[in-house]
């Protein structure tokens, strides 16, 4: 790759990109940290409206961190991986100690936050702050496994030589480096996805490592897909959908009918527990964190 394919692939993110609200000039560094971790295994039209109602009624860190954290689970309704809920609030408390109630510019004191891992804190210094980071999600490692290393996948776990590529391309003025990141992860997402990539729409394929060597399938460990149905998740999905539900603390017989594997039910219930995402009173019913 060089810089005419780097602004092949800005021009077309210009013409291209989809209008997201996190990505809107006047967006806040508290309002992208958000966009960030809901849309962590969680596709963009669900994310959406969660959003929304998640910035109208809690538009800065310090909103939130004055909030019980079971309104943030509340909140958190059907997305799926509700401890990421937990972690918004840890963080947004955590700023608001450390950071006077403003999200730290600093990579680092990103990366200090409660449940902020080295993803995220790159996507927020990027596209919240303008810096130069490698931002590295599923979309990118594709993209570039595809376009550099001529493999359909990446590997299943991210690699140290897939960083030092994606540092590699990063263009060196900062707000460009910005763009470029996010214009890679729109091209995976649109264009160069995991089942059915639209080549023919790609702006940079004649440089493709991937299509030069007549797109070679995946040969690497088995790539198995998620199942939800009768799985744990579930079973906690549908025990916090009665507590998000009820206006107080709900008795054990509530919880009990929206699952009929006892076993497991009981598994998924000690879970939440564990997780802090249910509390367990002393009169043996059960609500969400206080």
């Amino acid at each position: 790759m060089n810089s005419t394919h780097t602004d092949q692939i800005l021009d077309w993110y210009a013409a291209n990109a989809r209008d997201l609200p996190w990505r809107a000039p006047d967006a806040t560094p508290w309002s992208v940290l958000v966009s960030e971790i809901m849309l962590q295994q969680t596709p963009v039209n669900r994310v959406l409206p969660a959003w929304s109602a998640w910035t109208a009624r809690w538009p800065t860190p310090g909103a939130l961190a004055a909030e019980p954290s079971g309104e943030a689970v509340r909140a958190w309704g059907r997305l799926g991986y509700p401890r990421r809920a937990l972690r918004l609030h840890q963080s947004a408390r955590a700023i608001v100690e450390r950071h006077g109630g403003e999200v730290p510019t600093s990579h680092g004191d990103l990366l200090a936050l409660p449940g902020i891992g080295a993803y995220t804190a790159a996507a927020v210094a990027s596209f919240a702050f303008g810096q130069r980071h490698a931002v590295l999600d599923t979309n990118v490692r594709r993209v570039l496994a595809r376009l550099v290393s001529a493999q359909e996948y990446p590997p299943k776990s991210q690699t140290k030589a897939e960083v030092r590529l994606a540092e590699s391309l990063l263009p060196l003025d900062p707000p460009t480096a910005a763009r470029w990141g996010v214009a890679v992860m729109e091209l995976g997402a649109l264009v160069c996805t995991a089942r059915s990539p639209r080549c023919v729409d790609c702006p940079v394929l004649g440089a493709c490592a991937w299509q030069k060597a007549g797109r070679p399938a995946y040969d690497g460990p088995p790539r198995k897909g998620q199942t939800y149905a009768g799985t744990d998740r579930q079973c906690r999905g549908r025990i916090l959908a009665v507590l998000r539900d009820a206006e107080g603390p709900v008795g054990k017989p509530a919880l009990d009918v929206v699952w009929s594997d006892s076993v497991q039910r009981e598994r998924a219930l000690d879970g939440l527990v564990s997780d802090g995402l249910v509390d367990p009173l002393d009169d043996g019913r059960y609500a969400l964190p206080g």
